[in-house]
């Protein structure tokens, strides 16, 4: 009971192009499809079954969820990499920088000059 209305709250909150389109395009044949649709009627006899049942209106959330996290962590890498990029151009920039000015520090250093 609390799941399902966890569900149905989840389901308020979507966007209405969330809730219009679905969430993964289906990699099964229409075949497939129909077994899968065919099975998930069907009431369940195991117990661990019946409670994975009680669930099944979580299963989009679960999705947006995980879809929410590998975004997460591949904004992260990029972060990280761009974070790099930058340091390495700073480097550059304070190279260039020294080799334009002249400074006592500048001349007892190497120079490209």
């Amino acid at each position: 009971q609390r799941v399902l209305r966890l569900a149905e709250m989840c389901r308020r909150l979507e966007t209405e192009e969330e809730k219009v389109l679905p969430f993964y395009p289906s990699s099964l044949a229409e075949g497939e499809q129909q077994d899968v649709q065919r099975v998930l009627e069907e009431m369940p006899v195991e117990p661990l079954a019946q409670a994975m049942r009680d669930y099944v209106g979580l299963e989009q959330f679960w999705q947006r969820f995980n879809k929410a996290k590998l975004e997460e962590q591949a904004l992260e890498r990029e972060r990280v990499a761009l974070s790099r990029k930058n340091g390495r151009l700073r480097e550059l920039l304070r190279q260039y920088l020294a080799g334009i000015s002249v400074s006592q520090e500048v001349l007892g250093q190497p120079n490209p000059l």
